[in-house]
């Protein structure tokens, strides 16, 4: 994918891998989630993912929007520099 992008707009390879790093650990987490509850329900493994990704897509995402804006809040009111989101120096 990071060949994809334009020249001049693309990321630097460390920043890239920082992006793609945690897209990985979230799959990777999901992944795990649902084998463990697959062992717990005895349900079929791909009803479970679906349903999995399904919350992970709406619920999690809204999670996710929720916490950056507050901690996004509290780096701008605090002005904490190196905790800005984004931003890898």
């Amino acid at each position: 994918k990071r060949f994809r992008e334009p020249k001049h707009e693309r990321r630097p390879w460390r920043i890239w891998f920082l992006d793609t790093s945690k897209q990985a650990i979230g799959m990777l987490f999901i992944h795990f989630a649902n084998v463990y509850l697959s062992d717990l329900t005895e349900e079929d493994p791909c009803s479970l993912y679906l349903i999995n990704f399904l919350l992970d897509a709406t619920l999690g995402m809204l999670l996710i929007y929720v916490g950056i804006r507050a901690v996004s809040s509290i780096v701008e009111w605090q002005q904490w520099e190196t905790l800005r989101f984004g931003e890898y120096g």
